[in-house]
């Protein structure tokens, strides 16, 4: 059965782009401006111009409100977001490939410390910042992932090198590492990593565990209950510090050092979910069974985000990419990864269809979202922009998943729904100008 009326019913409540990169708007700090490109990026009416290549990028989704943002940090985002896609236009442009442009655009938002990815990654319970990321390349199906590393500068490029210079895929830790140096890839100190932002936000999670006392086991693994590693110190316990030391030069093709662990501030506790909002889509009444995460909170803005970037394009050429880069979830424990670095979950692309995800990654883990976008696309042959907004706001709706996606077909549609208030996203086509946009309502 076709999931047609589902879209339609969602289209008018939830924010599903379905339209073709053109001239919509251009990205820029002034009010008005940001009006126009939260408006563009809502339209369900197709532009009258059907350029041949484009690139969409994200930067998390989540609960994300206009009160809590300042205007002069979201003029700061917008400001990254549009360098990101200059950033992946000027590759297309000169006739590039789209997994350059994919890389040359989450390069620029994992340097950038507003997103969590590279340089703004959060830190996990022990105050180490634990970095994941995946690229795909659409024309031959090739891809490359790492996960858990910790001192990688830019994540998306070791996935790259995973997928040209190893017979692997995905690549993990401190293997990941030795392998990076090995090609050559110099290692930074976990410094590079520290921002008092998302030090506050670690600070924050902590002393809620405090107060709400020790969770449920998770879900495969015994009670911690008396035992490591969740456990506090036998002396009593003292706030985590930041990271003072990272790795230490290490000969080419020899891993290095890895940080050495905070001790958690206080014995680990479970938190539930935020409530939903008036307005947002329905969650579950009870959390999946096992699951104490939730999404990472904002230090400054108090807001619940999902916290990844990512980027889909089509080049010249007709061939799409996907990537995706994220720092986790603040607070994750026992080596937590989320659907980011899992190909066919949080990244995807093959000759028809492209996809980069962001949002609660265990149930685009369990649901395979990016992949199932673009099975949709093959296999029913779906309209790029219905399969993801029935993959988005129906499937994970339902199941209780809270995020959205960006997606490209080879004909040059994008895609970008999400089930939250917001979601940072912007795109841009062949003439130059770049959108962008934050919330669900312009």
């Amino acid at each position: 059965m076709s999931p047609s009326f589902s879209s339609r019913m969602h289209r008018g409540l939830l924010a599903s782009t379905a339209l073709l990169l053109a001239p919509l708007g251009c990205a820029t700090s002034s009010q008005a401006g940001a009006a126009r490109d939260e408006a563009a990026l809502r339209t369900d009416e197709p532009p009258r111009v059907k350029p041949k290549w484009g690139l969409v990028i994200h930067g998390g989704a989540g609960v994300i409100s206009r009160e809590n943002l300042t205007p002069e940090r979201e003029a700061a985002m917008r400001a990254a977001l549009t360098e990101a896609l200059q950033a992946g236009h000027a590759v297309l442009a000169k006739g590039g490939r789209s997994l350059d442009a994919v890389t040359a655009a989450i390069r620029v938002l994992e340097d950038s410390p507003y997103f969590n990815a590279g340089k703004g990654a959060v830190f996990n319970h022990d105050g180490v910042n634990e970095l994941d990321a995946a690229v795909m390349d659409g024309r031959t199906r090739m891809a490359g992932a790492v996960a858990g590393v910790h001192h990688i500068q830019n994540p998306i490029d070791l996935a790259r090198r995973v997928m040209e210079k190893s017979p692997h895929v995905m690549m993990v830790g401190d293997g990941a590492e030795a392998f990076a140096q090995s090609q050559g890839m110099p290692l930074v100190d976990a410094k590079y990593f520290y921002t008092e932002e998302r030090w506050q936000g670690l600070q924050r999670a902590l002393e809620q565990e405090r107060a709400k006392g020790a969770p449920p086991a998770e879900q495969g693994q015994p009670s911690t209950q008396g035992q490591s590693p969740a456990q506090p110190p036998a002396q009593p316990a003292t706030p985590a510090q930041p990271p003072t030391q990272g790795a230490t030069p290490a000969t080419p093709g020899q891993p290095v050092a890895p940080a050495q662990p905070s001790s958690p501030a206080q014995p680990p506790a479970s938190t539930q979910p935020p409530p939903s909002k008036q307005g947002q889509p329905a969650t579950p009444a009870q959390p999946q069974p096992g699951s104490s995460l939730t999404p990472g909170v904002d230090p400054i803005t108090g807001d619940h985000k999902f916290g990844t970037v990512g980027a889909v394009a089509l080049d010249m050429d007709g061939n799409l990419a996907a990537g995706t880069s994220t720092g986790g979830m603040t607070n994750k424990r026992f080596g937590r990864v989320g659907d980011s670095p899992i190909i066919g979950a949080g990244t995807y692309a093959d000759e028809r269809c492209a996809v980069s995800a962001t949002g609660h990654g265990e149930f685009f883990i369990r649901y395979t979202v990016a992949r199932d976008i673009c099975a949709r696309v093959e296999y029913q042959d779906l309209p790029l922009p219905e399969a993801a907004s029935y993959v988005v706001n129906d499937v994970l709706v339902k199941a209780g998943g809270e995020g959205g996606v960006i997606a490209m077909d080879r004909q040059g549609h994008v895609a970008m729904p999400f089930n939250s208030s917001g979601m940072y996203r912007g795109y841009i086509g062949e003439d130059g100008t770049p959108t962008v946009a934050i919330f669900q309502q312009p």
